[in-house]
């Protein structure tokens, strides 16, 4: 019997995803008080030809954040709190310190090598996921593909600027 046909006792009902959602809407919170006046920012950069428009930004994250929550609740109940969990938190923080290197310090390429870690540490967790929930693992990728596309914007900036 694996971990993913065994009853989950009381205390973990559906209720506990509270904690997950509570820490990545501090990251999202943080990283937009970091993120102050970056619209005006990316729009003075010389930007890349396949940069999006800065109002896209919000909308995805908000999206991926609900799901980055969601798989660590799901991770976390069919496992309980290990390694995978503390990668979950590790790629937490990478993630939160992207946004002040990139926005408040202008550090593009000091942001673009802790990119290159956020990167590295999301597709270790998902092969990590793969076995414990693969609809963790699942709701990860779009996170994963989002953070490759962003670490190539953020290539493209550092070139261009």
């Amino acid at each position: 019997m694996s971990t993913r046909d065994v009853a989950l006792p009381p205390a973990r009902t559906w209720w506990t995803v509270v904690p997950f959602l509570v820490a990545v809407t501090a990251v999202a919170g943080i990283g937009g008080l970091a993120a102050g006046g970056s619209q005006a920012t990316y729009r003075a950069l010389d930007l890349p030809p396949y940069a999006p428009p800065s109002w896209l930004f919000g909308p995805v994250w908000s999206v991926l954040y609900l799901m980055i929550g969601v798989a660590g609740w799901l991770l976390w109940r069919a496992g309980g709190w290990d390694r995978v969990m503390w990668l979950w938190t590790a790629q937490l923080l990478l993630n939160l310190a992207w946004t002040p290197l990139f926005f408040a310090a202008d550090l593009y390429t000091v942001a673009l090598v802790e990119i290159l870690f956020l990167a590295a540490s999301v597709a270790l967790l998902i092969a990590w996921s793969w076995r414990r929930s693969r609809v963790a693992a699942w709701l990860l990728v779009p996170y994963l593909a989002w953070v490759c596309f962003a670490t190539a914007l953020n290539a493209g900036i550092v070139v261009l600027n």
